[in-house]
């Protein structure tokens, strides 16, 4: 494996996986819509492709080894299935029989935790547990869900692994992604918190996690990447002490999370934009926790502090937005 072709290298993942395949040696070819966003750094050994994710590939993938398919659509804010669908699963079904056509030797789908059963603290949600509620009703979710069932249908015409990453954080969150729940939180005097939680982890060990799923990975199998199972109250105390803060923290009732989300499915009803609805207000209030046993074991992967995520995130967040 030594040509890897990447999608959406300009977002939080893209731009780490990116950096951590060229510091090992590998050939890589990047893939985003617009050369100018690209913000990771720039290297020999890396070509930028500038396209749509509908563009046909036969011709760039055939000298590839593998295909790492990162690409899609997150924004809370759309109103239908077929918003993601169109991205999430159509296009990547259509980068996939574009691989097996120019006999690619893998293809990695980085999908999400979420298309997987979550747990709760000591009983953490594995990759053989099937999708729960709320997330059964997440376009998002639904949108991965479909895609990783359609390519395991077709594991046989290629070597086929699905990695599911939780919430991850660090360097290069430009837009910002799921770094905005360190803004959230950070130089606030008063720090509202939900009443759930979720897995965190370093957006670096899931660059280096795919990594692995190259050399040791399976055909057909699945792997979690995830590290720390916190409560948001947990998680923002590390923030607080990482950053040297001391907010007053109130915790926001479940009532109240649930009241807005339902709040913001009327708004989506009369075709206002908004990513308040009430799928991702439940998700607030659920503890949605997973374990990385698998990947640790499979993949030979060491996970490193949820405190080092939040500082580099802070650190990069102090450098572009000051």
């Amino acid at each position: 494996m030594r040509k890897i072709f990447v999608t959406g290298i300009n977002g939080l993942l893209g731009t780490n996986l990116v950096h951590e395949l060229l510091d090992k040696g590998y050939l890589v070819k990047g893939f985003l819509r617009n050369k100018n966003k690209y913000q990771g750094k720039l290297h020999p050994n890396l070509e930028l492709i500038e396209g749509t994710l509908f563009d046909d590939f036969t011709e760039v993938l055939k000298d590839v080894d593998a295909v790492i398919h990162i690409a899609a659509v997150t924004d809370m804010n759309l109103s239908s299935y077929s918003q993601y669908w169109e991205v999430n699963t159509n296009a990547t079904i259509q980068l996939f029989h574009a691989a097996i056509k120019s006999k690619v030797k893998k293809f990695v789908f980085v999908s999400t935790a979420n298309t997987l059963g979550f747990g709760t603290k000591g009983i953490d949600g594995t990759e053989k547990q099937k999708m729960k509620f709320p997330f059964t009703n997440s376009f998002y979710a639904k949108s991965k869900k479909e895609a990783e069932n359609r390519l395991l249908e077709n594991k046989d015409k290629i070597e086929t692994i699905i990695v599911n990453p939780t919430f991850m954080l660090g360097r290069y969150d430009t837009k910002p992604s799921s770094g905005q729940i360190i803004l959230m939180g950070w130089k606030k005097k008063i720090l509202f918190y939900p009443s759930g939680g979720k897995n965190f982890v370093h957006v670096k060990d899931v660059a280096n996690g795919i990594i692995q799923s190259l050399k040791s990975g399976v055909s057909g199998e699945k792997y979690l990447l995830a590290n720390e199972n916190l409560t948001y109250k947990q998680f923002f105390q590390k923030l607080n002490k990482t950053t040297k803060q001391n907010p007053i923290m109130i915790r926001v009732p479940k009532g109240i999370l649930l009241g807005v989300g339902y709040f913001g499915n009327v708004l989506r009803f009369f075709k206002l934009k908004t990513g308040i609805n009430s799928t991702n207000m439940k998700s607030l209030c659920i503890e949605n926790f997973y374990s990385n046993q698998k990947s640790k074991e499979a993949l030979n992967l060491e996970y490193q502090p949820i405190e080092n995520a939040i500082q580099d995130a802070v650190e990069f967040f102090e450098k572009t937005k000051s």
